[in-house]
């Protein structure tokens, strides 16, 4: 059996929900202010589409922000060096957790309000075993006593969106600051790897 194609419609209403609820997130002040009402009435759709295409609000979400970190994946899994696959693991890594905290950055109310959707553990989602497995790979790689599983889950703790949004949020720190700081921190544990 052949499987149908989304109609026009439906794949029209399908990226004006992604829009609006873009829109909607980004600029707002707080993500949970942000209601599937809200994103219905932004793209021009019923509630009952919205909740057919997504199901609920975490499958929005998380749609949306696998749209949004499309970009990302596919540098890392084709992209040239420092962050495709050509790139030696010392260099990989720090660009990797660089991509991940712009994106965080430019996701911010986005990427907390996955995190904070409670449906599921934040490690257990794809896109963080995704990070976690590609980081854990190429920290086997670098020689060194430290438990690369752990280390893996110490570096992207440091991009996680609610340390983020604290950062840049409350503490008002700059991005390149924050970048520095990262690679900062990141250059410390290989180093002492």
């Amino acid at each position: 059996m052949t499987e149908r194609k989304p109609r026009k419609d439906a794949t029209r209403n399908r990226a004006a929900v992604l829009a609006a609820a873009d829109t909607l997130f980004a600029g707002c002040e707080h993500p949970e202010e942000v209601t599937m009402a809200d994103v219905a009435t932004a793209a021009g759709v019923g509630k009952g589409t919205l909740f057919r295409a997504f199901g609920d609000r975490t499958g929005l979400i998380r749609a949306l922000y696998e749209a949004r970190l499309e970009p990302v994946r596919n540098a890392v899994e084709e992209g040239p060096p420092p962050l495709g696959p050509a790139a030696p693991p010392l260099q990989r890594v720090p660009a990797l957790l660089d991509a991940i905290l712009c994106f965080k950055l430019d996701n911010r109310h986005l990427a907390l309000a996955l995190e904070q959707t409670g449906a599921d553990s934040p490690y257990r989602t794809e896109h963080y075993e995704r990070w976690h497995s590609l980081l854990r790979g190429l920290l086997a790689q670098i020689p060194g006593p430290a438990d690369s599983g752990f280390t893996a889950h110490a570096l992207l703790a440091a991009t996680r969106a609610d340390l983020v949004e604290y950062l840049a949020g409350e503490q008002r720190t700059p991005r390149e600051e924050l970048r520095g700081q990262l690679a900062d921190f990141i250059a410390e544990v290989l180093g002492a790897r």
